[in-house]
């Protein structure tokens, strides 16, 4: 699908010089002498290599389409983890450089959205929300204020995040899988 090259947002994945890329950043630049573009910088989804290019804003660029399925996830080994499709129960498997740290988050049988491009997984979203308990967290010290300062805490997962002083060791909490951050104790 073609789309304007100001229409370019940032995580948008797009086809351009024969692979595919991820948008990073983009700037829309409106010079005072010349014509308006787009400075994009862009992440290969296979070489693993960075590009920084400007789009015309009269240009046009390739949106790659990209099916989003949802699937369960099952299981991990050393070097995947694999998720099941719940209406077809055909698994599918995704390396854990994919995922990167928000594999430490996957539960067993928890819901995530999987993007496909030409039948592989590019991407993989988990849901805005998970129940994490904490493992271990330091005694917080008497005189700190509550909204100002958090502490660390070690979840059951491995994950180190910051809470507040009042979430103890053994509570159950709600962490955001987009930043990695507490949101609130169950």
């Amino acid at each position: 699908m073609k789309i304007n090259a100001g229409e370019i947002r940032v995580g948008m994945l797009l086809e351009y010089k024969d692979d595919l890329w991820q948008v990073l950043k983009t700037q829309h630049v409106k010079p005072g002498k010349g014509g308006a573009f787009a400075q994009v910088e862009m992440k290969s989804v296979n070489k693993n290599t960075k590009l920084n290019t400007r789009f015309r804003s009269s240009e046009s660029v390739e949106k790659a389409s990209l099916e989003e399925i949802a699937f369960n996830y099952s299981y991990e080994d050393d070097v995947n983890f694999f998720f099941m499709d719940p209406k077809t129960f055909e698994q599918v498997q995704i390396k854990k450089n994919i995922v990167g740290q928000k594999g430490k988050l996957l539960t067993e049988n928890l819901k995530v959205m999987i993007s496909f491009y030409n039948d592989i997984p590019i991407t993989i979203d988990l849901p805005n929300q998970v129940k994490c308990k904490i493992d271990s967290t330091d005694v917080a010290l008497k005189g700190q204020t509550v909204s100002s300062s958090y502490k660390p805490a070690i979840l059951d997962n491995g994950l180190s995040i910051q809470v507040p002083p009042f979430i103890e060791s053994g509570d159950e909490i709600i962490v955001d899988t987009r930043n990695l951050e507490y949101v609130k104790k169950v």
